[in-house]
């Protein structure tokens, strides 16, 4: 546990340092994955509202395809527990407890594709996020989902400390592309 926290205070401070701006282009590798692996079928995307230097995910929203698709954001709800709700752009947000832009509460969705917000990950899909274990407890109460951690490539460790509790992710995007 001491090493994952080193680790997230030492990533956290690199991603603030070294963070820059993406565009739309470095979600290209989303769309087509999205393509083949859903085909042209509508399908609903999990995205997270950025925070804290993360990699700006509403830059996937200037393109077409996605656009068209249902969006859906996380919402911390009692217990710790995260489910998501549908959102469009430029809906309003609230601001939850730990200060994170929320869609409000309708009906709970289950995302087909979910975006994953990260502070390190390894060469195996793993990730350490805040240490919460949000993303962790969601994503092993569903299945087929497709799981995309994005960061940039300077946040890749070469082998993280993980136990049961830690998911890996289906993929990465840097922006050298999918992993």
């Amino acid at each position: 546990m001491k090493q994952k926290n080193l680790l997230r205070k030492k990533y956290l401070l690199l991603r603030k340092k070294k963070y820059f701006e993406v565009d739309k282009f470095f979600f290209y590798p989303i769309v087509k994955l999205i393509k083949s692996k859903f085909r042209d079928k509508k399908i609903k995307i999990g995205l997270y509202y950025p925070s804290l230097f993360e990699i700006n995910v509403l830059k996937i929203l200037e393109l077409k395809y996605i656009s068209n698709q249902k969006l859906f954001l996380p919402v911390i709800e009692e217990n710790n527990l995260m489910n998501f709700f549908p959102w469009k752009k430029n809906e309003i947000l609230l601001v939850n407890k730990y200060g994170i832009l929320e869609p409000r509460k309708t009906s709970i969705g289950k995302p087909n594709i979910i975006l994953v917000p990260l502070l390190v990950f390894d060469k195996n899909k793993s990730r350490l996020g805040y240490g919460k274990g949000f993303y962790d407890r969601y994503l092993k109460k569903i299945n087929n989902t497709l799981t995309v951690g994005v960061a940039f490539s300077f946040q890749k460790y070469h082998k993280l400390p993980i136990n049961k509790k830690d998911v890996k992710l289906d993929y990465i995007l840097t922006e050298k592309g999918i992993i």
